[in-house]
């Protein structure tokens, strides 16, 4: 059998998969989420992971972003082996290695957006006037460089999802992981904030969107698709 591990030098590798599984027990019946995964991500890809519900692409997503254990295969991010790591081990690379965006942008209500922007570097005990300069230098990355003092509600919601974008970029992530990032917007503001990945994409950041729509995952150069906790179908986009 034809091996699935990659033979080229694996530097570039940020993220490599190899017979990922997880199950989950409900009462007497085992639920198979994967049943055995391989995949490698490399530097500055564009990834979109797509598939209907029960597929697996959340628990996908969830064992890439290192918010849960595999329960077989191995997972290494950015050349560290991470399928076996503590909790306590996985919360320090989940910090230093990802960047997260959720579709309900998930930011502190009473923080300004610098604050919001700073709050991975409080974590990874960056002093603070560096973190500060960071995250203004992130928002001033995602355009809203004169938004800085206002508080979520005091933005709309194309801004508060290019906050959040910014503070999942601030800590320099190996992975952007966008979960539906798109989700809670209209059309036209969806449209921006995917022309925003793109610009990211284009300066070197390696991303991975998961979304069930098809419009969302065309802006991807490479598509996964999921279907009974299975990769049916991985598509290279052809320039």
């Amino acid at each position: 059998m034809e091996s699935n591990a990659p033979t080229r030098d694996i530097s570039d590798v940020v993220i490599r998969a190899e017979g990922l599984r997880k199950d989950y027990t409900m009462g007497s019946e085992v639920v198979r989420a994967l049943r055995g995964v391989d995949v490698t991500i490399r530097r500055n890809e564009y990834v979109a992971v797509m598939g209907p519900s029960g597929s697996g692409k959340s628990t996908f997503m969830n064992l890439i972003g290192c918010l849960d254990v595999p329960s077989g295969g191995q997972y290494w991010l950015n050349g560290q082996p991470v399928s076996g790591m503590t909790e306590n081990a996985l919360a320090r690379i989940r910090n230093r290695e990802l960047g997260f965006v959720f579709q309900s942008f998930n930011l502190l209500p009473r923080a300004s957006a610098l604050d919001n922007v700073a709050l991975p570097l409080v974590y990874a005990r960056v002093p603070k006037k560096i973190r500060l300069e960071r995250a203004a230098a992130m928002l001033e990355k995602v355009g809203l460089g004169a938004r800085k003092d206002h508080r979520p509600n005091e933005l709309s919601g194309g801004q508060r999802q290019r906050v959040a974008i910014a503070r999942a970029l601030v800590t320099q992530p190996a992975l952007l992981l966008a979960d539906e990032p798109t989700g809670a917007l209209d059309s036209k503001t969806g449209e921006e904030i995917m022309a925003l990945f793109g610009e990211l994409h284009s300066q070197g950041q390696t991303l991975m969107v998961v979304t069930h729509e098809s419009d969302i995952a065309a802006y991807a150069q490479r598509v996964l698709f999921l279907k009974d906790g299975v990769i049916e179908r991985d598509e290279l986009k052809r320039n």
